[in-house]
């Protein structure tokens, strides 16, 4: 068998030293023999397809984990997935570019010059649903603090409930918007000591993600995995990232999302406010309000279990905040409901003087 050095290799294949030895960690290009003495790796020339294969996926971007699965496959077997894999980058492509249009105009907005008042009409929902045996989420919907928690652990509730407890002491006074992150972060401090003082244990703690209402901006808080979306012109907008790790991983192009759904570790949090936890540095985020725009705040029992295109479906076709809430939570029931679910509905609507609905 022709041997080549991971040099020679790496020249011939177009891969670097420092690729062909993370793919060796992976298991996904091993040398074909390490030297026992030295860990000098050689490989065989009959590898060189393989090698450049992976290259090639990898410069169309495919994640390392779907690589892997390609490999194993026969040709006309591995055209389907590269096929299959491209039609979803595309798809995620026009997606992206939704997104950016809203970025564009996030970041391009000129602050209003009329006078016209801006309010919010909100409603909360919260359900046990069909397999947990207590409810340990905390949903909150008031004139200026929407908060979602879900706690965990054998203190779950009174860590979601002390959560959000810390943050409705914003939703008295109006908060003007300049100084409404530095608030926040303050409040989640308060949030943090109120948590440890409900959970004594470090395996307790809770998710939280909350927004707090300016009168033109609102401020969002997250740590976990819980998530807020927004509505605008009928485009569904995610404006939280995950803190897990299954998150960290697919980001790392470690895992596909696909595979992400039946990871094992899929609820594993990166963060939390815990009984253990010092300190946690929370996501922070100013959101320009817009006439229409609708806010969803929802625990990962509705997200988990009810997928995006549905829930931009649910969204705009409720005509009201509590009309939406009641439909969220009917979905995710009807989808099996395996966690709890909360969910925060609010509509930015021009101050017409109307009761909210809470």
């Amino acid at each position: 068998m022709e041997m080549l050095t991971i040099g020679a290799f790496a020249n011939a294949c177009r891969l670097s030293r420092k690729a062909l030895r993370l793919y060796d960690e992976l298991e996904l290009l091993r040398p074909a023999r390490v030297d026992p003495e030295t860990g000098y790796r050689y490989y065989a020339v009959a590898q060189l397809e393989q090698a450049r294969l992976v290259a090639w996926l990898r410069r169309i971007g495919m994640p390392l984990a779907r690589i892997r699965r390609v490999c194993a496959l026969d040709d006309a077997s591995a055209a389907q997935e590269i096929r299959g894999y491209w039609a979803r980058v595309e798809a995620e492509t026009a997606g992206r570019r939704e997104l950016v249009t809203f970025l564009v105009d996030h970041l391009s907005y000129t602050p209003r010059k009329d006078t016209t008042m801006l309010e919010l009409r909100y409603s909360a929902l919260s359900d046990t649903g069909l397999v947990r045996p207590a409810n340990q989420d905390t949903a909150h919907a008031g004139a200026r603090v929407l908060a979602v928690a879900d706690g965990f652990g054998t203190n779950g509730a009174p860590a979601s409930t002390a959560a959000v407890e810390a943050l409705k002491s914003l939703d008295g006074e109006p908060l003007p918007g300049g100084s409404v992150l530095n608030l926040l972060e303050d409040a989640v401090r308060g949030a943090a000591r109120a948590v440890q003082d409900a959970t004594p244990g470090k395996d307790d703690g809770t998710t939280l993600t909350a927004m707090v209402w300016t009168g033109s901006q609102l401020g969002l808080v997250h740590i976990g995995d819980s998530r807020a979306y927004l509505l605008r012109d009928g485009e569904l907008f995610r404006i939280t990232h995950d803190h897990t790790m299954v998150q960290s991983m697919i980001d790392e192009g470690r895992l596909t999302p696909e595979e992400a759904v039946a990871h094992p570790q899929r609820a594993l949090l990166l963060k939390a406010l815990t009984g253990g936890a010092d300190s946690v540095v929370p996501d922070l985020r100013l959101c320009d309000a817009l006439p229409g725009d609708r806010y969803l705040l929802c625990s990962d029992g509705l997200s988990t279990v009810v997928a995006d295109e549905e829930l931009r479906r649910l969204l705009g076709s409720a005509p009201a905040p509590d009309a939406a809430v009641r439909s969220l939570v009917e979905a995710a029931i009807h989808a099996g409901g395996p966690d709890n679910v909360s969910c925060v509905v609010a509509d930015v609507v021009e101050a017409d003087g109307g009761q909210r609905l809470g």
